[in-house]
């Protein structure tokens, strides 16, 4: 991913609804034009926090998986703050 990151955060550990917890709690502190990296696994999380995120305005720029991991594995998400 070559876009800086400003805010890194690992919810591979975490389920639902923790990983979207952790992750607002990460998004609310970012200034606008910031951009967090959430490291996520698993269909729930890769499924309802890109779209929860969304749904409270902020941009996602890139989801994608880590290299040899399978379609619900590990994912980088990047989002920005607007």
């Amino acid at each position: 991913m070559n876009e800086s990151v400003d805010f890194y955060l690992d919810i591979t550990a975490e389920v639902c609804p923790m990983t979207f917890v952790r992750t607002k709690l990460v998004v609310e502190r970012m200034a606008s034009g910031q951009t967090a990296e959430i490291r996520l696994n698993g269909l729930e999380p890769l499924t309802n926090v890109p779209r929860s995120l969304a749904e409270l305005g902020y941009l996602l720029s890139a989801l994608n998986p880590e290299p040899g991991q399978p379609e619900d594995g590990i994912h980088r998400l990047l989002v920005r703050k607007p």
